[in-house]
């Protein structure tokens, strides 16, 4: 499986390479120009996970990049913006695909995504060669704002994300379980993903500096669904909480099997962004109440006007935790589109995209849905734009079993500067 993704992700490299720079002489940007004809539409990219068991991460992204475009009237600078949705799936395989796809088209402007990190170090060698860029609104992997690679960084020019960082969320976990739930020891479970390994092991090591023990740290691979001899052997260390940052359904398995696992009855389980998804109670039944689960928590008069307008668009509510954050992605790309495109003579446009990348980069204070944004430049937060304050610890109670989505935060940041304070 290595040796095939490696394949295709040479082959995918020597075809984003082979993708022409626009040869005009308006064009003065290193990195090449979009030209847009002066009847043309304004086409943004999309690499979402819209197929498979994390389609509701696609959902949910998908419309807030469609609420935002809606917001302009479907249209910038005078034309209609067009939006081309590639599936990324969330592996590094579907990341090379959809990111292949995309290069292939000197007519987009830049893309939004991916939502998993996974699939994010599959298209970013891509997309990056391509002299595009990519703004996701999920990705939380440190690993993709980190240049040094003999630290397992994965960082390229042209990478921008309004999710949070996990260095933030791993840190907030594990403060909590310490100072909050008062747990002398973890155990953690990951499977192999950027995602849920980068986490699990900034929890580990967050809780560990707090003075907690940290008693084991497991694997379970994806579509393992007997949960049974890693629970066995985490209930011979005996944890208080034990943490399993997955995605659905490893995560409702191991959730559903914990509470008839011997030894465990009186650990606290929690979980993280991933798993903080509107079908989770019923994936998982009875065993998910009181479980804790950490991610992004938005709130404020424009957050509420843009649930409203969720429900009337798609109806109920987003189904997972970063439709904000897609929304902000979308706006900060067709605001660095108006900020550099050129108009012609003949009313067509032409749009650098190194000045792109430029732009992002120099966003400072951006107020958008999910706060104030301000994209850094220097590893390991090269392409952050959030700060990891939108974040919070929720705790699934009886009435999301009864249908209730999303769960009350029982703890933030600000919170626990109260406590200090």
């Amino acid at each position: 499986m290595k040796r095939l993704f490696l394949v295709l992700t040479l082959l995918s490299l020597l075809l984003a390479f082979s993708v022409p720079a626009f040869a005009d002489s308006h064009c003065m940007d290193d990195l090449g120009c979009v030209e847009i004809g002066p009847d043309d539409p304004i086409v943004v990219g999309a690499m979402l996970t819209v197929s498979g068991a994390t389609s509701f991460l696609g959902e949910d992204s998908r419309g807030g990049i469609e609420i935002a475009i809606n917001d302009r009237d479907g249209m910038v600078l005078g034309r209609e913006i067009e939006l081309v949705v590639e599936d990324s799936l969330c592996n590094a395989e579907g990341g090379v695909s959809a990111a292949t796809r995309l290069a292939a088209d000197d007519t987009i402007v830049g893309v939004v995504g991916t939502n998993c990190s996974g699939a994010a170090q599959g298209a970013l060698p891509i997309i990056s060669s391509a002299g595009m860029l990519m703004i996701s609104p999920s990705n939380t992997s440190p690993s993709l704002t980190n240049a040094d690679t003999d630290a397992g960084g994965a960082y390229l020019p042209g990478y921008f994300r309004t999710g949070h960082n996990d260095l933030f969320q791993g840190a907030m976990a594990a403060q909590f379980a310490s100072d909050v739930l008062m747990a002398g020891s973890l155990a953690t479970i990951h499977d192999g993903d950027p995602y849920t390994e980068g986490l699990a092991v900034v929890m580990a090591d967050t809780f560990a500096e707090l003075g907690g023990e940290v008693v084991f740290q497991g694997a379970v691979s994806k579509g393992d669904t007997d949960m049974t001899a890693i629970l066995t052997e985490i209930a011979a260390s005996g944890p208080d909480v034990l943490y399993f940052p997955l995605f659905e359904p490893e995560s409702n398995f191991i959730a559903a099997q914990l509470v008839n696992t011997p030894g465990l009855e009186g650990t606290i389980m929690m979980t993280a962004d991933g798993s903080l998804v509107a079908g989770f109670t019923a994936n998982t039944g009875d065993a998910a109440a009181g479980i804790y689960m950490s991610g992004p928590s938005v709130s404020g008069d424009a957050y509420d006007e843009f649930l409203a307008k969720w429900d009337e668009e798609y109806g109920g509510v987003p189904p997972s935790g970063f439709h904000a954050h897609a929304y902000d992605a979308t706006n900060m790309l067709l605001d660095a589109v108006e900020a550099v495109a050129e108009e012609q003579d003949d009313g067509s446009l032409v749009v650098g995209r190194q000045a792109l990348r430029d732009a992002l980069s120099a966003v400072d204070g951006y107020e958008g849905l999910t706060g104030a944004l301000t994209c850094q430049s220097e590893s390991p937060f090269a392409g952050d734009c959030a700060t990891g304050t939108a974040l919070a610890i929720f705790e699934i109670t009886q009435a999301e079993l009864d249908g209730n989505w999303p769960p009350p935060i029982v703890w933030d940041l600000s919170m626990a500067m109260m406590e200090e304070g």
